[in-house]
């Protein structure tokens, strides 16, 4: 019987150039054994005793070297089947926001990154549940809706 875990955090981080938001998106190492090449956002696991926000935010930083002036869990999570470990796969779902003119440096994870549009990032992206909380942090963290002011985690 598959069991239900959650093992895995992702963090959508965006910046505003210009008034306009952009997207960060990463790109999978070619040598990765799980999913090279795929554009990502940050994508990490939790740690044995580890908080699920602690977790992304580490992540946030070991994965692209940026820290966030602003960060949010996101009402959504995303949730995958893995057969190698015959578990459903429920993953929170955070959002942070960056300077402006910060670039990430990269972990070996990742080999290349792009700042994205909305739509742009939204086609980037192949799984549901990322799509979704992309969607997600458009519409409650950047729009002003009232879940992006409950959300909010200190940094």
């Amino acid at each position: 019987m598959a069991i239900i875990v959650s093992r895995i955090v992702e963090v959508c981080v965006f910046r505003f150039v210009e008034n306009r938001s952009r997207y960060l998106m990463l790109k999978r190492s070619p040598g990765e054994r799980i999913y090279p090449n795929l554009w990502q956002f940050v994508t990490g696991s939790i740690m044995e005793g580890e908080k699920a926000h602690a977790a992304a935010f580490r992540e946030l930083q070991e994965e692209t070297n940026l820290v966030p002036e602003r960060f949010w869990v996101v009402p959504s999570t995303s949730v995958f089947y893995d057969p190698e470990y015959d578990a459903i796969n429920i993953c929170p779902q955070f959002a942070a926001q960056v300077g402006k003119d910060r670039e990430p440096a990269l972990s070996a994870e990742h080999c290349a990154w792009e700042w994205l549009s909305f739509e742009d990032a939204r086609n980037r992206l192949v799984w549901p549940g990322q799509k979704s909380g992309l969607e997600t942090t458009e519409k409650y963290i950047l729009g002003g809706e009232e879940a992006g002011t409950l959300t909010r985690i200190q940094v």
